[in-house]
């Protein structure tokens, strides 16, 4: 579809109207390609309660983790909050049109427990509830298929001040009673799930590097997360599994690739340890058993995983979700450590002559390296074999877009080009390399709230106004809006982009 000058003024019965603008879509660069067929395989948008919902006091929610952290002074890099952020809670019903206006067919949500069980494991707030059930149900007559996420990292605060939240095991009942009571009210709709976002961040930024909510520094409470995590996926999937007998869940495991900065066998080896402590530390105990030899071989305080453990975990994935953002260069050295303890590893993202591995993002952690999404496909698949794949998250902050007036951010070429690369070697990974990927959310929707950097690292193909709340269309959005039709991205209303 053409973007036109001018705005829509969306009026939704039952909530407050949503002013989306359509801006004049980027003119093509030049030598750009002109062609990008639609992918095997379908395509969405990915969201997180605590960074679009706002309405962080409303209706009976109780407080998270990251509620108390961003109100602490020097937290959060811009002062912000997700107090209000994109105020999905009151305007969900405009984002879906736009969702309806950019043939959107799936959408990742995930649950704010803390707006079910305000004390996490206390009186249900029932208020909360069905906050859930009107927004499934408003996707689904929308055409729009929801897949939920159960935790994405907004532990109840009551649960991390009574027991230490992730880094105790009694943390595992309540996620249990939490999982049980969503799967009851919306497994009659819902047959995408997952249990937890992003475990790797959530224990290491949160209880090694101290940089996320709860702000912990020590790596071993970051490995009891780990165990921790997996007890309650496991405990979850037991519930799932007579809840809804009909759906499918998984975790959303997220990983960078490691690619060796030379040719040596030790950073050939390196680079193998740095992907086995990203993501093997979490997929090798559910797919394979146990935890990387290279893992248990450098943490010796790593929990032991027993036997009844290792079979609750085999076969609790139907599917194996994949969160992927970038790739680093990885060398040999003894004794390196990061946030994940010893790995004798180090990674950076620059040669040695100062190129860097991809264009930069504003995210300094951020390149864009789709040779690297394509390697770890593989990877995945060959490792682990499952019979399925979903990538549930992959998007580019683009350098500067947070400083930029509309006019000029609405014109996000780098965004498109980080598309257009991820999503064209995601298709060789299916096609040539076999990888059973069937789906693909890209992060993210809307502009939201980052976490640790407030606002001023921007993901959304659609904008938001923080002050007025009203959205306006990026040519990303236009880019992604065509391969959801199935046209490919090859018409100059869309704008093309190298």
């Amino acid at each position: 579809m053409s973007l036109l000058q001018g705005c829509v003024l969306l009026l939704i019965a039952g909530a407050l109207p949503i002013q989306l603008v359509m801006s004049q879509a980027a003119a093509p660069a030049p030598g750009a390609s002109t062609a990008q067929r639609a992918p095997p395989f379908w395509l969405g948008f990915a969201t997180s309660a605590p960074q679009i919902e706002g309405a962080n006091a409303t209706d009976g929610k109780g407080q998270s983790i990251w509620d108390v952290f961003a109100d602490t002074p020097g937290k959060i890099r811009d002062g912000s909050t997700g107090a209000v952020a994109d105020d999905f809670y009151h305007r969900y019903m405009g984002d879906i049109k736009i969702m309806q206006s950019l043939g959107v067919q799936r959408f990742r949500m995930s649950i704010a427990w803390p707006r079910i069980y305000p004390q996490g494991d206390g009186p249900l707030n029932q208020k909360g509830v069905d906050f859930y059930v009107g927004l499934v149900t408003s996707l689904l007559a929308a055409g729009i298929e929801p897949h939920v996420t159960l935790y994405h990292w907004d532990l109840p605060q009551s649960l991390q001040e009574r027991f230490g939240g992730w880094n105790s095991s009694q943390v595992v009942e309540p996620f249990r009673r939490y999982a049980r009571t969503m799967f009851d009210a919306l497994g009659g709709h819902v047959k995408h799930w997952t249990t937890m976002n992003e475990p790797q961040t959530f224990c290491f930024n949160g209880y090694s590097s101290g940089g996320h909510a709860p702000g912990i520094r020590d790596t071993r409470q970051a490995y009891n997360c780990v165990y921790n995590v997996l007890q309650a996926h496991a405990a979850a999937v037991q519930e799932f599994r007579s809840a809804v007998p009909d759906g499918k869940i998984s975790i959303n495991l997220n990983s960078d690739w490691g690619e060796p900065y030379s040719s040596s066998a030790a950073d050939k080896a390196a680079a193998q340890r740095m992907v086995e402590f990203w993501l093997g530390t979490f997929a090798d105990p559910i797919y394979l058993g146990d935890w990387p030899e290279s893992v248990k071989a450098r943490i010796p305080y790593i929990p032991k995983i027993n036997p009844e453990l290792a079979k609750a975990l085999n076969g609790s994935c139907d599917y194996f979700a994949l969160n992927h953002y970038t790739t680093w260069l990885v060398t040999d050295k003894l004794g390196g450590e990061t946030m994940q303890g010893r790995g004798d590893y180090q990674q950076g993202q620059y040669y040695a002559d100062g190129t860097p591995i991809g264009n930069p993002a504003q995210s300094d952690w951020l390149k864009d390296v789709p040779w690297g999404f394509r390697k770890l496909l593989s990877w995945v698949k060959n490792r682990y074999q499952p019979s399925e794949l979903i990538v549930t998250e992959n998007g580019f902050s683009v350098k500067g877009e947070y400083q930029k007036p509309l006019a000029q951010l609405v014109n996000d070429t780098e965004r498109v080009a980080f598309y257009r690369g991820y999503i064209n070697a995601a298709t060789e990974a299916v096609e040539q390399d076999q990888v059973p990927m069937t789906g693909y959310f890209a992060w993210s929707l809307l502009t939201n709230w980052e976490w640790a950097v407030g606002y001023t690292e921007q993901f959304g193909v659609v904008d938001v106004n923080f002050r007025t709340e009203e959205r306006t269309l990026k040519a990303s959005a236009n880019y992604l809006a065509a391969l959801f039709a199935g046209a490919g991205a090859n018409t100059t209303s869309l704008g093309q982009y190298d």
